[in-house]
Parts: structure tokens; C-alpha cells; sequence
């Protein structure tokens, strides 16, 4: 998709009226375009190539990538960082930040140090508690929760000031997001806890894996009787899926991995397959093409850990894009340099 105002393909785009960031996602979810998200879990290395490599897997099939902020609890590279080398080749990024590593101090300055590097995009996140990852030792922060980091944030934003009221030269022009998970009880509370999200400054939603259906479409009437899909200050709601690898593997995540709700049914489903791994990718698929005609929905975050070279199969396989080529490095000018290359790129 490209936009008749953009100075160079790839760069940031001009500030239309009515919205905040220069960014892409922004202009792809307002314009009414079934938008399309995916995440990069940051390597375990300091090698740029290993980023550019993973996020070269979804050229011209996503809107956004999001780089995770040490999920589940576990070190890598930081989602700073892996968006500033993404941003730097023009890939639009959608920075995480958990508050459970940082204060507000080094929260506010990796805000406005996103914003200057291009990252256009802030998920505000509370974060896993370190006993799940792989530093149960470390010392948890939690100086803000994912409400008052929003809050923060559209400070910063909106109002130029810092949480302590002193004044931002150059405030960041960012797109705010947070996560909702719609699929576990208390079912009747989720909207409105989205509603007071929603209130903090989210503009954009993704949400846990959706494998039921009926839940969401249930989540999706209750949040429009509140108000939240219409108008200037309407919240665009992304879903998320993804492939599931086997039957065991279904009931392992639903085990182990707090807040996700998998029926016995999708189980059932995986078990009387064939070939599970391919069963799985159908069933990401079939639920993907279900959730595009819920009304009030406006895309889909895909989530395929482990499997990200599934996502462009996914996307092709359901036609969820009609046509549009999301920008990646190169899709202008066939002489580009090949994004896989990162000593190209970087130069």
C-alpha cells in the first residue's frame, strides 16, 4: 500500500489531522485497511544480521512488526534495539516496553529513544513476573503497571511533559497500544478493563490467542455497546492467532502458559488429524478468515513462534490483505539491495 504523501518509500510519513504518528500501522488501520501485525522474538546474540534475517520472513506480508521486550521473562536483545535496526532500513516497528525490568525514569527515556530511532508504535506491557523466565533471581521493578505507563506515554505525547511534569523539547509522535486478553474469566469484566485502557491512551489492541471464536465475537458486541469502535477516539482491535504445532503441543500452552484458552474441541481436532503441524496451520487459517468478518475488528496479530515462516502462507492462503503489498526493504525498486543482507543494509 503506498500513500500518494510519502516522501521516500519507507520513510516516516507526514502527520495527517486527527492522527499522532508518522507511522504506517496508524495510517493502515484509520484508512480501514484489515491490518496485519507479526512479532520477532530478539536473538540471543549482538549480530544485526540475526534480526534483518527474521524480519526479512514476513516482506510484504505484515504492517508492523512488534519486538517483544524480554517475554515470559527471558533475556535477548532488546526491543529497543532490534527496532531501531529495523527502523533504520524502513521497516515500521512496534516497540514493547514492560515495566518489569525499568522505573519510570529509564521507561520515559526508552520512550522518547524509540521515538527518535522511528519507532512509531508503543505496546505498553506489565509484563511476566520474573519467576517464569530464565533469571528467577533477578529483582522485579514494577514501578508502573501497563494503565499509568499508558498514562505516561500520552503525557509525554499529548501534553509534552514527563511523568514529573518537566517539559519535552520534542515530544514522541507515537501510536499507543496495549494488550487485552478476552478469552478467560471473568469474561463480563474484560471490556471494561479494555475500556480503562482505552481511557489510559490505547488507540490499538492485540490481543492473547483467540481460539474461540464464539468468545470473541461475544468480547467484540459488548465492547461496541460501550462506545469503543466509533468515532475519532475509537480503539482498533487486533486479534491474535497462530499456528499450533500438535495436540500435545495445544495442551502444553494451555497448561503452562497463563492466559491462554485453547477448547477441548481445537484438541480434539489437532488429535484427529493427519498431519497436526499441517492441521494447524488450516486451523490458523480457518479462524483468521472467521475473525476478518466479525464486525469492529480491524486485523490480526499473528503470532508464530517458531514457525514465522508459516505467516506469509497463512496471509497469501486466506487473501486477509486484497491485494495490497505492505512495504518492505526493496519492494519499490527491484535493485535494491536484498534486506537479507545486513552489512548492505547497515552501510
Amino acid at each position: 500500500m503506498k500513500f500518494d504523501d510519502e516522501p521516500v518509500p519507507g520513510y516516516s510519513l507526514p502527520i495527517l489531522p486527527g492522527h499522532v504518528s508518522p507511522g504506517r500501522l496508524e495510517r493502515v488501520l484509520r484508512a480501514g485497511k484489515f491490518a496485519i501485525t507479526s512479532e520477532i522474538d530478539p536473538p540471543d546474540s549482538a549480530d544485526p544480521a540475526e534480526v534483518l534475517k527474521r524480519a526479512a520472513i514476513f516482506d510484504g506480508y505484515v504492517d508492523a512488526i512488534n519486538a517483544t521486550d524480554g517475554s515470559g521473562a527471558n533475556c535477548h536483545m532488546s526491543s529497543v534495539s532490534v527496532c531501531s535496526l529495523l527502523t533504520r532500513v524502513g521497516y515500521a516497528t512496534i516497540l514493547q516496553i514492560s515495566c518489569r525490568d525499568r522505573n519510570r525514569i529509564a521507561i520515559q527515556g526508552e520512550i522518547l529513544g524509540g521515538a527518535a530511532m522511528g519507532a512509531c508504535n508503543l505496546l505498553c506491557l506489565t509484563g511476566d513476573g520474573v519467576q517464569a523466565g530464565d533469571h528467577p533471581q533477578a529483582k522485579p521493578v514494577f514501578d508502573l503497571d501497563s494503565m499509568s505507563l499508558l498514562q505516561i506515554a500520552r503525557g509525554m505525547r499529548d501534553e509534552q511533559r514527563f511523568d514529573s511534569g518537566r517539559h519535552i523539547t520534542m515530544p514522541p509522535r507515537i501510536f499507543l497500544g496495549a494488550a487485552e486478553n478476552p478469552f478467560v474469566p471473568p469474561l463480563d469484566w474484560r471490556p471494561h478493563r479494555l475500556a480503562k485502557k482505552v481511557a489510559a491512551g490505547a488507540q490499538f489492541i492485540q490481543t492473547q490467542y483467540c481460539f474461540d471464536i464464539d468468545r470473541l465475537r461475544e468480547f467484540m458486541l459488548k465492547v461496541n455497546d460501550l462506545g469503543l469502535l466509533e468515532g475519532p477516539d475509537r480503539v482498533f482491535i487486533l486479534p491474535g492467532i497462530g499456528p499450533l504445532a500438535s495436540a500435545r503441543s495445544a495442551r502444553w500452552i494451555r497448561a503452562n502458559v497463563p492466559g491462554v484458552h485453547i477448547p477441548d474441541s481445537v484438541i480434539a481436532r489437532l488429535e484427529g488429524a493427519e498431519n497436526q503441524k499441517e492441521e494447524g496451520k488450516q486451523l490458523c487459517m480457518d479462524l483468521l478468515n472467521e475473525i476478518r468478518e466479525i464486525p469492529g475488528v480491524s486485523g490480526a496479530h499473528i503470532m508464530a513462534y517458531r514457525q514465522e515462516h508459516t505467516v506469509a502462507e497463512i496471509i497469501k492462503a486466506t487473501g486477509v490483505l486484497e491485494g495490497r503489498v505492505p512495504w518492505y526493504p526493496g519492494r519499490d525498486d527491484p535493485k535494491e539491495l536484498n534486506p537479507e543482507s545486513s552489512e548492505a543494509l547497515l552501510s
